[in-house]
């Protein structure tokens, strides 16, 4: 029973939240209530975002040292496959402001009193698998254009890479093929988290109702893959000290997005929300 709890849901059954249509103004409205949120207690959000810089250091570090350079990059951009389930303390908080509780840091380890908590581990797991099996293609990628052989150096690697006629074919190929990866990223996770957080829906309901908002709101949706990937890569340029506000930031925002998405519950429901948590 617990396994189908994790697909369909504390209701043993499958809901489909309603979508809503919404258009670019709501993305930006999202973006600044977004930071809003980060602004009302910044300080609070220490604890949860000076581990992304401090993870990404640590992985250009380990790269840079065990002879991985070919897949710095793909590491580095990994953040935004896997950034949507990082982030879910971040809407635990956006929550709790929305419903007038206390935003203290510590609540957002409240997540894993959540009932949803098994299928947000769930999709989080997959997310990690698309990860994993984005570094495999990565790293198949350059090994058929360079062969098995680690770059001498960083600096034979950027020859390597912006001097000759393969290392342009694989910034090509490469960013095509990390495209895909992103938008089936971005379809089955851009509102799937904070989904779950406000409802128990499970799993498949929650990634369902994600791909319907994408194909329900195109532009919008690939405005806010956008954004999210210009952020992150500013966040790289500035040696990853701006992700400490980029994460957080998109992070909140991810929930004001996703309430802007999903019609809101009945107001009975809502109620039941400011309840006390515990785990069936």
């Amino acid at each position: 029973m617990a396994q189908f709890h994790v697909i369909a849901g504390a209701n043993e059954t499958s809901v489909y939240p309603e979508v809503r249509k919404i258009g670019v103004a709501d993305v930006f409205a999202a973006l600044r209530q977004g930071l809003d949120d980060f602004w009302e207690k910044p300080s609070h959000y220490v604890f949860l975002c000076l581990i992304y810089p401090v993870a990404g250091l640590v992985l250009a570090r380990w790269s840079a040292g065990a002879n991985a350079l070919p897949i710095l990059f793909p590491l580095m951009s990994g953040f935004a496959l896997i950034g949507p389930f990082a982030a879910i303390g971040l809407y635990e908080i956006s929550r709790r402001r929305e419903l007038g509780l206390d935003t203290s840091w510590q609540h957002a380890l409240e997540v894993r009193r959540s009932p949803a908590m098994p299928s947000i581990f769930a999709v989080g797991v997959l997310l990690f698998a698309i990860f994993i099996v984005w570094l495999l293609t990565a790293q198949a990628l350059y090994v058929s254009l360079f062969g098995p052989a680690a770059p001498a150096s960083i600096g034979a690697f950027v020859n390597q890479v912006f001097n000759t006629s393969e290392g342009w074919r694989m910034i090509v190929l490469g960013n095509a093929i990390g495209f895909v990866f992103s938008v089936i990223v971005l379809s089955i996770s851009v509102i799937t988290f904070p989904l779950l957080l406000d409802r128990d829906v499970g799993a498949l309901a929650a990634v369902t109702t994600s791909v319907k908002s994408v194909f329900a709101n195109p532009i919008p949706m690939l405005l806010w893959g956008l954004i999210v990937a210009a952020l992150l890569v500013v966040g790289f340029l500035t040696l990853f000290v701006g992700l400490a506000i980029f994460i957080p930031v998109l992070g909140h925002a991810t929930w004001h997005l996703y309430r802007k998405v999903v019609a809101p519950l009945p107001v009975a429901e809502v109620q039941n929300l400011k309840k006390p948590r515990s785990r069936r």
